[in-house]
């Protein structure tokens, strides 16, 4: 049974995503009208793993997830915050980064519960577990955002004006030596568009397309998978004193853990 706060905060953001959702139809943009959908779709995954897996979401992680969903497609997509605010997305991989790890860490947890495997985990294993869980899932929406730009040009890698380059593709005498170039002024993008030749100016320096942004995301989401394990870790060895970390674990249900 949901707590007043869960249900509160469940409606607000379904009134808020349905509203967003009309406002896009009536305008005509269908691509902001199915990130809405979708959000709301997005926003029944917690009751899905909770009836289907026969867990309990503590209520500050369901709430953060919602949050989280909400501000990565509502303020990240259509309101354009990735665009407005340079370190959104930033945000939004560390904590991505800290919530995977919770789910990893909680995966362990419930394996132990189900006694499955007669085997003792030191809390050491159980904090790698979940820091290896957090970056896998970091790496596969590295791959969903490359698979996105390639197949559909969605620069979901965001682009990136640099002013400094180092290729071994620029040396002259095809060596394995990079040519370092710096303080990059503007560059010219020479192209054919049908029988045309055109050009565009690239302001400020060199446009790198998306390696950056891709390693940015992992970097963040391996903080953030790490300041979760290391609390994981101390909540095994002193769960006196961080007991806040069970805010973030989901839990088997009494009533599903087998006797032993």
């Amino acid at each position: 049974m949901k707590s007043n706060i869960e249900k509160y905060v469940y409606v607000g953001f379904r009134v808020i995503v349905l509203s967003v959702l009309i406002r896009q139809l009536f305008i005509g943009n269908w691509n902001s009208a199915f990130l809405c959908v979708l959000t709301l779709f997005l926003f029944l995954i917690p009751n899905f793993l909770e009836k289907r897996l026969n867990v309990s979401l503590p209520i500050v992680l369901e709430i953060t997830i919602l949050i989280f969903i909400f501000s990565a497609e509502i303020l990240g997509e259509i309101s354009n915050f990735y665009g407005t605010f340079k370190q959104w997305d930033t945000i939004l991989h560390t904590v991505n980064g800290f919530l995977a790890a919770a789910i990893g860490f909680s995966l362990i947890d419930i394996i132990n519960q189900r006694n499955l495997f007669h085997i003792s985990m030191s809390p050491w294993f159980v904090a790698l577990v979940a820091f290896c869980f957090s970056m896998t899932i970091g790496v596969l929406w590295e791959f969903f955002e490359f698979a996105g730009d390639q197949l559909f040009n969605k620069d979901m890698q965001k682009d990136r004006i640099i002013q400094k380059l180092s290729s071994v593709d620029l040396n002259p005498e095809r060596k394995n030596v990079p040519v370092i170039i710096e303080n990059i002024d503007h560059t010219v993008i020479y192209y054919q568009d049908g029988d045309q030749m055109k050009t565009e100016l690239v302001e400020g320096g060199y446009l790198d397309i998306g390696i950056i942004d891709t390693m940015k995301d992992l970097i963040v989401n391996f903080v953030g998978a790490v300041t979760f394990s290391v609390f994981g870790f101390l909540y095994i060895t002193r769960r006196d004193k961080f007991q806040f970390v069970d805010d973030f674990i989901p839990k088997l249900n009494e009533k599903t853990v087998p006797d032993k």
